[in-house]
C-alpha cells in the first residue's frame, strides 16, 4: 500500500504527491485548474452540504462532525474503493481547501481510511 498524504490545495504541487485527489465538494476559491494540478476530483466523497454547513469549521463541533462524516463515508463504499485502488498503485495526496490544517474533511477522511486498514 502506498502512502496517503494530506495537503492544502493552495500549497505548491510536488512530484512526491503522487496522484493528487481533491476531496472537497466545492472547487477551491481562486484556484485555477492548471495551478491546482488535480488528477481526480472526488467531490462525492466530501461531507454532505448539510454536514459541511452545520460544521462550519468550528473546532467545538469537530468530534460531532467526524462521527457524522464517518457515518456518511460508511455508505460511500464505491468511492472509497476507487481511492484505495489508486493507493495500491501509487502515493495519494488528498487535497483540501480549508484554512484549518488540523480539522478538515481530508484529515477526517484519512483517519477513517487508516481506521479501516488497521482492522
Amino acid at each position: 500500500m502506498a502512502m496517503i498524504r494530506i495537503k492544502r490545495v493552495y500549497e505548491k504541487a510536488s512530484k512526491d504527491d503522487g496522484c493528487r485527489v481533491l476531496v472537497d465538494r466545492l472547487w477551491p476559491r481562486g484556484m485555477t485548474k492548471t495551478r491546482a494540478k488535480v488528477d481526480l476530483w472526488l467531490k462525492e466523497i466530501a461531507p454532505s452540504e448539510e454536514l459541511r454547513r452545520r460544521f462550519a469549521h468550528d473546532p467545538h463541533k469537530a468530534i460531532d462532525f467526524m462521527k457524522k462524516y464517518f457515518k456518511e463515508l460508511d455508505a460511500k463504499v464505491d468511492l472509497l474503493g476507487q481511492l484505495m485502488l489508486i493507493a495500491e498503485k501509487e502515493d495519494v495526496t488528498l487535497l483540501y481547501g480549508a484554512k484549518d490544517k488540523e480539522i478538515n474533511n481530508a484529515v477526517a477522511l484519512t483517519e477513517y481510511i487508516n481506521s479501516k486498514l488497521r482492522r
